[in-house]
């Protein structure tokens, strides 16, 4: 696993869908829905602390046509992470890279769980 996380490319919709796609938005943790300054402003944090966190390859907002970064809930909820570890003292860099192994590691006891309980129901 890499130190970013990106969105996966999201379906195209057809005509009439239109509230459909919309609140699939809603429900999508990786839509960048949120501007910079949205996103500080959520999170009590500067514009150059997201920035540090994208230098730092914990996030990679993407960007708007205008070419202004945006983030998603789930871009919001690492850097909140982030500024919590900073907030106790943490170097930005060495938060993001506990952050990145907290990542790996969730996912690595998500696959155990899966591959236990499917081992289980094979006995």
């Amino acid at each position: 696993m890499d130190q970013t996380h990106t969105p996966g490319a999201r379906p195209g919709g057809t005509a009439g869908s239109v509230t459909h796609e919309a609140d699939d938005r809603f429900e999508d943790e990786d839509y960048p829905a949120y501007s910079m300054g949205a996103a500080a402003e959520m999170l009590g944090v500067t514009p150059t602390f997201l920035r540090a966190l994208g230098t730092a390859k914990l996030i990679e907002p993407r960007r708007s046509s205008g070419g202004h970064r945006r983030y998603s809930r789930y871009q919001l909820r690492l850097a909140a992470r982030a500024r919590e570890l900073v907030d106790q003292g943490t170097p930005v860099e060495a938060a993001c890279r506990i952050i990145v192994l907290e990542d790996q590691l969730a996912e690595a006891l998500r696959i155990n769980a899966a591959y236990e309980r499917e081992r289980k129901t094979g006995d």
